[in-house]
């Protein structure tokens, strides 16, 4: 009987060495396949452009492929929840930016928890965001875009990413702050949005820095203002909302990556430290800067934390612009 017993016991040792050593070695050859990493939106949008500077910089430092996959539609709710739904082995990961602390005032029912569905792994950078028009609208400045609007009362029409994207809020803050009546259009991300903009199909956006310069620069549209409190450093002469009529008013893009909720620690480490890396490269800053935005990370229970602080920040705007939730 001892013997029989001690077999088991044995056997059962055995068995748990076993399973430690296996998620030992996972851990240890992370990643060891392709890994995929899902933007919520169209082609084209600041989120999209970062996603694909640090997916080739991980598949050169990891030589394993870190694919794009643009699944946009709702907002940013299709993508994400395709991610939270996703295997929690590393394998999937969602590049988003701050309309993921969007949706509670946004949505009644949503298929995941913005907070609880997901890990943190880290964030990435920040942005201003700026106002930009069509060049045949006859506007230079904010106070003349507000009146425009009031005297055209529901004439005008600005864009957005889509429904409870950051860019409807920037545009509905601003609509509730000036006091005008005019038209949301929802796209299906902001590259979208941009090419109606710079076609003349919508009159006005408020939009990333990334998503919008290359209009701006190209001259197709006309930035009249951005979002932070200090100017932007890609825009130097383009003063700020607050500064041009409506104090106060400020809303910055910020972009990062989680993860499925339940992805082992060792993963989320290892991705982390490799984000911190990629982000502190002379290159990438200098891309970034192109883009208007800077590189900004922090470890896993920083960005966390600043998403459950982004929620409540973005929930008292939403409220007070008196958005109600679909």
């Amino acid at each position: 009987m001892a013997k029989i017993k001690f077999a088991s016991i044995y056997l059962i040792f055995a068995a748990s060495f076993s399973i430690a050593c296996v998620n030992v070695v996972q851990a240890q050859v992370y990643p060891a396949k392709s890994i995929r990493m899902v933007v919520p939106y169209a082609v084209g949008g600041g989120t999209d452009i970062f996603a694909r500077v640090i997916s080739k910089k991980l598949s050169e430092r990891w030589e394993q492929q870190v694919v794009v996959d643009n699944r946009a539609g709702a907002g940013g709710v299709v993508g994400t929840d395709i991610v939270a739904q996703a295997p929690r082995d590393g394998y999937t990961v969602l590049m988003l930016a701050n309309t993921h602390a969007l949706y509670p005032g946004f949505y009644k029912k949503l298929p995941f928890d913005p907070v609880k569905s997901f890990d943190a792994v880290a964030l990435v950078a920040i942005g201003p965001n700026v106002l930009v028009v069509h060049p045949s609208l006859p506007v230079h400045t904010v106070i003349q875009l507000i009146a425009l609007a009031r005297r055209r009362p529901g004439e005008l029409t600005f864009g957005s990413a889509g429904v409870g994207s950051t860019t409807q809020l920037a545009g509905e803050l601003f609509k509730s702050m000036a006091k005008i009546n005019v038209v949301h259009v929802p796209y299906k991300g902001s590259g979208q949005a941009e090419i109606d903009l710079a076609g003349g199909h919508v009159q006005y956006m408020i939009d990333s820095l990334p998503a919008a310069l290359p209009n701006v620069r190209a001259g197709r549209t006309r930035a009249i203002a951005t979002t932070d409190s200090k100017r932007a450093p890609a825009l130097p002469n383009v003063p700020t909302i607050a500064e041009s009529g409506l104090p106060n008013y400020e809303l910055i893009t910020w972009w990062g990556i989680v993860v499925p909720a339940g992805t082992p620690q060792s993963v989320i480490s290892k991705f982390n430290k490799e984000i911190v890396q990629i982000m502190a490269l002379t290159d990438v800053k200098e891309l970034l800067a192109s883009q208007g935005a800077e590189s900004r990370t922090s470890s896993p229970e920083t960005f966390a934390d600043y998403i459950k602080t982004q929620i409540g920040f973005y929930g008292k705007i939403i409220a007070s612009a008196g958005i109600k939730p679909e």
